[in-house]
């Protein structure tokens, strides 16, 4: 029984860090709804767009920290791998549904960072390296994260990880790209192509 209830409380702990709305948060202490510019999306990049860097490193950081942070309490409480997988994912469904925001919320690819961050620190770290190169030539957020997770596995099997660890890898950055289909497909080709696009310190003109 005991088990039972700390990997359910392991789920939902992850669940409710996840939806922790950081980016909607920082984006009111900067003057604005992130849900009502850009491309709407409440989570990093918009945040950088509309709120410059400072603003953007900060959602950055919080957004990855609940990811990690949903890793280590499931850890704590449990000891099976499968466990803290599902806490992994329960932190991409509530930043990407969160219940604080009426299930509506952004796409989860700082949470994906912060969970893998803290199942494959070394080569999380050194596949950020190659991203964040990525990402400053071509400014998509796209291609950052296809530079960031495709290395990620590589160097997962290149330190002879767990095969479980590897399929985990490769598979939780699909539900940032599902949500990504589901809150873009609605958008106009302009917004759409801003909801790809990544520009360091640019302000919003579209603040309400």
């Amino acid at each position: 029984m005991l088990t039972y209830i700390s990997a359910a409380s392991s789920i939902v702990i992850a669940y409710l860090l996840g939806s922790i709305p950081f980016a909607y948060i920082i984006g009111k202490l900067s003057g604005f709804d992130v849900r009502k510019v850009g491309d709407r999306n409440v989570g990093t990049f918009n945040v950088f767009r509309h709120a410059g860097l400072g603003a953007g490193i900060a959602t950055l950081v919080a957004d990855v920290g609940k990811g990690a942070l949903a890793i280590v309490v499931a850890k704590l409480l449990s000891a099976q791998e499968l466990v803290v997988f599902g806490a992994g994912v329960a932190a991409v469904i509530g930043h990407n549904w969160p219940v604080f925001l009426h299930f509506r919320g952004g796409r989860g690819l700082a949470v994906v960072i912060g969970v893998l961050l803290a199942l494959l620190p070394i080569e999380m770290l050194i596949a950020a390296a190659i991203g964040i190169a990525v990402l400053f030539a071509t400014r998509s957020s796209i291609w950052f994260g296809v530079a960031l997770f495709l290395p990620l596995v590589l160097l997962g099997w290149l330190f002879r990880e767990r095969i479980s660890l590897l399929i985990y890898s490769a598979a939780l950055p699909c539900l940032a790209g599902l949500a990504h289909l589901l809150t873009t497909r609605h958008l106009s080709p302009e917004e759409q192509k801003e909801a790809v696009s990544f520009w360091i310190g640019r302000k919003g003109d579209n603040r309400k």
